[in-house]
């Protein structure tokens, strides 16, 4: 079934009292698919979940998830009515009961939901605690009964609402990994609402980004992070910074650390454009780089981030190893690594 569309969102707007939070939305996600709402506070990202679930009316277009349509401006199918399953940002586990009747309820009535229940307890390594209570739990293992729960009842699409939003950092990536460990070993197509990048790109396999009620890309994490459609989405994903640029070819620019592989654009010799390097793409390069003073630096352990500033007053962010340190102050030598580099029209330039 991989390749096989499950859910599309076409041209959909959705809201509140008439006010269009997301616009003109569309995308697709393909069966055993994870996909991911990326982006910063009130841009839309939850409204959108809460269309798919059913929680939210659309305004105009349309959500079908295979062959069955679920909203359009005027129709809502019923959230009980979509084989949708939801886990939410607080768990909502029911207190009265243990963890393998929190697991079964959606299920009571089925004759195989005692075998269900073992083997989803099972699959999230919580078969030892299946007479516990909720409050017996620590907040990753209520998030593991949260997501079996959800998972009983084979929903066709899981919905996940900041899951991981009330774990330490730690304990957020480890169960981010153990999460879409769980989903792909069961196949289930899941969408992921997350702020967090490093938690998006660990656990999607397409990740969307929003700005203020549009969808800017929805890609790979790796075309997100090298291949960015948008200034948006290449400032808010990972690190980096713009440097000026002129273009001399289609694909080729000259920038104040000379002349780089561009991505292929079809605008007039001697375009000005914005180029964007990321830390991992400048070089240390001693003997033949360019000078660039350190302003400040962030030990990371194995590296350490330094932040420099070329000599035309440009700015850049590069990683080398942290066993040679360079002070605030010191002049390194830097060269581009990257084999291409991602550029954008210059700001008031005309394209």
């Amino acid at each position: 079934m991989s390749g096989t569309v499950l859910l599309t969102l076409r041209d959909l707007s959705c809201g509140y009292r008439d006010h269009p939070v997301v616009q003109q939305l569309n995308l697709q996600l393909n069966v055993g698919e994870i996909g991911c709402l990326l982006g910063p506070s009130g841009c839309g990202k939850t409204t959108t979940l809460r269309a798919i679930a059913g929680f939210e009316p659309v305004l105009s277009g349309e959500i079908q998830l295979a062959d069955t349509l679920l909203s359009r401006a005027g129709f809502t199918l019923a959230a009980e009515k979509r084989r949708i399953g939801m886990v939410f940002q607080d768990y909502a586990l029911f207190p009265h009961l243990t963890v393998a009747d929190n697991v079964a309820f959606g299920i009571r009535q089925q004759a195989n939901c005692a075998q269900v229940s073992a083997e989803l307890l099972e699959l999230v390594k919580l078969s030892t605690l299946s007479k516990r209570y909720p409050h017996e739990l620590s907040g990753g293992q209520q998030q593991r009964v949260a997501l079996a729960r959800a998972l009983a009842p084979e929903p066709q699409l899981l919905l996940l609402d900041e899951p991981f939003s009330n774990l330490d950092n730690e304990l957020r990536r480890r169960l981010s990994h153990e999460v879409r460990d769980i989903l792909k070993a069961r196949g289930t197509s899941a969408i992921l609402v997350t702020h967090d990048q490093e938690e998006a790109f660990a656990v999607s396999d397409k990740v969307g980004v929003f700005k203020e009620g549009h969808l800017e890309q929805w890609d790979t994490p790796y075309n997100l992070y090298h291949r960015p459609q948008t200034s948006f989405v290449a400032s808010f994903i990972g690190q980096g910074y713009f440097i000026r640029g002129a273009l001399l070819s289609r694909e080729s620019v000259q920038t104040d650390l000379g002349v780089m592989r561009c991505e292929p654009r079809d605008w007039p010799s001697g375009s000005p454009v914005e180029v964007l390097l990321r830390p991992d793409g400048i070089a240390f390069a001693e003997q033949d780089g360019q000078q660039a003073l350190v302003v400040s630096s962030s030990f990371l352990g194995s590296n350490t981030l330094y932040r420099l500033r070329l000599a035309t007053g440009g700015h850049v962010e590069a990683l080398f190893p942290s066993h040679v340190q360079h002070a605030p102050g010191d002049y390194v030598g830097v060269r581009v690594a990257a084999e291409q580099v991602v550029t954008f029209a210059a700001p008031g330039s005309q394209r």
